[in-house]
């Protein structure tokens, strides 16, 4: 019975993967400066000069945004990047 369980939850992990696109979400916070944030955004995700000032400006204004939507993993990576110097990420899927 565990077995089918276990498969069963392997089963809805993929479904929600697939049929749910993830959301890499950056927080806002008192120690990084806008400089750092534009650069950390930029290597995280690949996005231009002007992509990554506009969404540090949201995060600055509204104290939070989604910096990448797509898949679990790539979300992975891109707030493991961000993470690198400390920044507060959230996955929401």
């Amino acid at each position: 019975m565990a077995d089918h369980q276990t498969q069963s939850e392997e089963e809805v992990l993929d479904e929600v993967t697939i049929q749910t696109p993830a959301k890499a979400i950056l927080f806002n916070d008192e120690v990084h400066t806008f400089e750092e944030v534009i650069g950390q955004i930029i290597k995280a995700t690949g996005c231009d000069q002007a992509t990554a000032e506009g969404l540090t400006w949201e995060v600055h204004h509204t104290g939070k945004a989604v910096v990448f939507t797509g898949d679990i993993v790539k979300c992975l990576q891109v707030t493991g990047v961000l993470e690198e110097i400390e920044l507060m990420t959230h996955i929401e899927v």
